[in-house]
């Protein structure tokens, strides 16, 4: 179950649903229900598919390339770190180079990218999820790892979904509140993604 949790906790902070939400609110503004609805789910669900696919997937790329986990470890902690500064700025990396009503002009396409891939489905998130894959020590806990993106992706729908209400009860202010507190969570996570990448080189060098 620990495991488990680290899956969805890890999974949750990097793919970050409340980062999108002043995007999505922006450029769902002239949309019913009914297409905010539509527009969040299929964002959520191409996020998920996305997730899935490097999760099976992972452990082929890994040996067609010929990349050791620990290698990813480094970067993948490297790249969570700069993340987790980022969001503890309350900055959002991944946006800075679509402006909302540049995304607006995609229409419903924008739910595949740049909402789904890589404002969710981010190479961070990616990264992680091949890595806990990988961490995963059978099907039990390969299983936990896929259960956690499901209900990473089911939250981050709901979240979207919501999106209005949210940004009317906590505000910019909290919006940036809680995107800093996801960002320090980010960032100890990188600390450990890397130093578990790290050691195993270290005690080899040392041998």
């Amino acid at each position: 179950m620990s495991f488990f949790l680290l899956s969805f906790t890890s999974l949750f902070t990097l793919m970050n649903p409340f980062g999108v939400v002043p995007v999505f609110v922006s450029m769902t503004s002239g949309m019913d229900k009914r297409q905010l609805r539509r527009l969040a789910l299929r964002t959520c669900i191409t996020a998920t598919l996305c997730l899935f696919f490097f999760a099976l997937s992972g452990h082929f790329l890994f040996s067609f390339f010929n990349i050791s986990i620990n290698s990813l470890r480094v970067v993948g902690g490297v790249l969570f770190f700069i993340m987790g500064y980022d969001m503890l700025q309350a900055r959002i990396s991944r946006l800075k180079d679509h402006e909302p009503q540049e995304i607006n002009s995609l229409g419903e396409n924008a739910a595949i990218t740049p909402l789904a891939i890589p404002m969710l489905s981010g190479p961070g998130t990616i990264t992680a999820v091949i890595v806990l894959m990988r961490d995963a020590e059978g099907i039990i806990m390969q299983s936990y790892v896929l259960l956690a993106v499901l209900l990473t992706g089911t939250a981050s729908f709901i979240i979207l979904y919501l999106s209005k209400n949210i940004t009317a009860v906590i505000g910019e202010t909290g919006n940036k509140v809680f995107l800093r507190l996801m960002g320090l969570i980010v960032m100890m996570t990188a600390v450990e993604f890397f130093f578990a990448g790290v050691k195993p080189f270290v005690q080899s060098w040392l041998k």
